[in-house]
């Protein structure tokens, strides 16, 4: 184990030299890395506060059962058993009797003196129920399976569901994340690339020292570690100047996000990914790095064999 360890050591040391040796170049390649990484990760910080806040807008959606107009109280208030056996316990379910909903829409919608002539309640007797139980948009297509179950119930005249908009914003954050995940395969592959060519160079540049070392005795993988290290060290501080290049940006965001959000009464802000989450990216660019450098060593090491 202490020569395992020993051997890795020597190789990131190797690694590390090589940084010292050309940090201009280290320096300029790590900047190519993290603009493309920016992207992916600025897109991955937009899905996850949009995320919670369409999770919560989801939550409770409503449906409006509303009576046949000849039918009885009686019979509308038999409704409610059967709706609560559709519903399950969890959802809220309130019964609005015709003569409060003419009086709330006397009120409200100033219509009193066009209704009194009207002579008899043209409004029928209701239900509003909150659904609960849909924790995410994704969900909200069960909705209309319930509504369908609603409109065969004897004496219902229509059910409306309020859950349209929340498929369109299923929808929409799904096109989203498929943007965003074919966005991040096309600059990782950028990301591989960039460091199949680095690592190219450098094979290039000590193929006389690799030489001299096989003569000696060195194995493949005391050559190739070095190389590997190279390539993930690449992709980690690509990594996290792309991290902290999105957090700086969020700032001025915000700054403009506040100003519009405030038009609406909303103290919406972006918030920078959790550190579980940057440790997964930090750890996901290292390894595109080292796919990199894996690729690059075995093409090119091969050759001089």
């Amino acid at each position: 184990m202490n020569t395992w360890f020993r051997h890795h050591w020597f190789a990131f040391g190797r690694a590390w030299a090589q940084v010292r040796k050309t940090p201009g170049s280290f320096a300029f390649n790590v900047l190519v890395v993290a603009i493309a990484l920016a992207l992916p990760f600025i897109g991955l910080t937009l899905l996850e506060n949009v995320r919670p806040m369409s999770e919560q807008l989801s939550v409770d959606p409503e449906m409006s059962l509303f009576a046949k107009t000849d039918a009885t109280r009686e019979q509308a208030e038999a409704l409610a058993p059967q709706l609560r056996a559709i519903l399950g316990k969890k959802a809220q379910i309130a019964f609005v009797p015709r003569e409060q909903a003419l009086d709330t829409l006397k009120e409200k919608g100033g219509l009193a003196d066009v209704l009194d002539t009207l002579g008899d309640n043209p409004l029928p007797d209701s239900y509003v129920m909150k659904l609960d139980g849909f924790a995410s948009t994704a969900l909200a297509g069960g909705v209309d399976g319930i509504a369908e179950r609603m409109r065969a119930l004897p004496g219902v005249d229509t059910v409306q569901v309020d859950s349209a908009w929340v498929k369109r914003l299923a929808a929409l954050l799904g096109i989203l994340r498929l943007a965003l995940l074919l966005l991040a395969v096309t600059l990782g592959t950028v990301v591989i690339a960039v460091v199949f060519n680095t690592v190219r160079l450098q094979v290039l540049t000590q193929r006389d020292e690799i030489a001299v070392s096989k003569l000696i005795g060195a194995t493949d993988n005391f050559i190739h570690r070095p190389f590997y290290y190279s390539g993930a060290l690449l992709g980690l501080c690509s990594g996290a100047v792309a991290l902290a290049g999105v957090t700086l940006a969020l700032q001025p965001l915000n700054t403009a996000i506040a100003e519009f959000a405030r038009l609406y009464g909303s103290t919406f802000q972006l918030l920078p990914i959790q550190p579980v989450g940057m440790a997964l990216l930090l750890a996901l660019s290292a390894a595109l790095g080292l796919v990199g450098a894996v690729l690059s060593v075995k093409r090119h090491l091969a050759r001089l064999s």
